[in-house]
């Protein structure tokens, strides 16, 4: 335990798990997107789903779409900010089966129509877990250098992808595959001690059966 874990991360109120930890899920949203983002379809479950307008869930998860930190005096202005921006943003409720009280589930759309779907929970202290990328699990907790590899599920892609990780210097602290089917798309999450070497994305973007390669840094 570090002393974050104690003190909580630097914010706009009035709950960590409600709006800082709802920040960082929508950043992390984002930046999987890769481009600014021109609708937001977002799912409340649990706690979320009955607090979200007194907590500031909702303004907290429009800020982080649109790229903001949990101390950005901006939170409490999201949702105008958002339509100035020409954001569309779809705000429901319901239940997800076996999901954290804390959860959203947002899908994104850019400009161009590409689109991106997380599910993600705020497990306290504004700590986070995400746990589903495009439909495939996943464990990624905001806290390391992480690589979110979209690829096709063929033989030698993953020895491939670690090699080059190898290569850079940087050391693996935890790895993650989840496949749609046998040969269909999959995805790797792999979190990294450092990032050692910025070209990582692009070397691993040239490998066969690569879709794509996005590194989140901390959040």
């Amino acid at each position: 335990m570090n002393v974050f874990d104690i003190l909580g991360p630097v914010m706009i109120g009035p709950s960590s798990s409600h709006t800082a930890g709802a920040a960082r899920i929508g950043r992390i949203t984002l930046a999987l997107l890769g481009a600014p983002a021109v609708r937001a379809d977002i799912l409340l479950h649990g706690s979320f789903a009955k607090t979200y307008r007194g907590h500031g869930t909702d303004k907290a998860l429009i800020a982080g779409i649109m790229g903001m930190e949990t101390d950005d005096e901006r939170i409490r202005f999201a949702p105008e900010l958002a339509q100035d921006a020409g954001l569309q943003v779809n705000i429901s409720t319901g239940e997800i089966e076996g999901a954290h009280p804390n959860t959203a589930r947002i899908t994104l759309t850019d400009a161009e129509g590409r689109q991106v779907s997380l599910q993600g929970s705020s497990i306290g202290g504004g700590n986070i877990l995400i746990t589903q990328v495009n439909g495939m699990e996943v464990q990624i907790t905001g806290q390391y250098p992480t690589l979110i590899v979209l690829h096709r599920d063929a033989p030698g892609t993953i020895a491939a992808v670690t090699e080059v990780v190898a290569e850079t210097g940087a050391n693996i602290c935890s790895f993650r595959l989840s496949r749609e089917a046998k040969g269909g798309d999959a995805v790797m999450n792999i979190e990294l001690d450092s990032l050692t070497n910025r070209s990582l994305k692009e070397q691993i973007q040239a490998l066969p059966n690569i879709f794509s390669c996005t590194i989140l840094e901390p959040v």
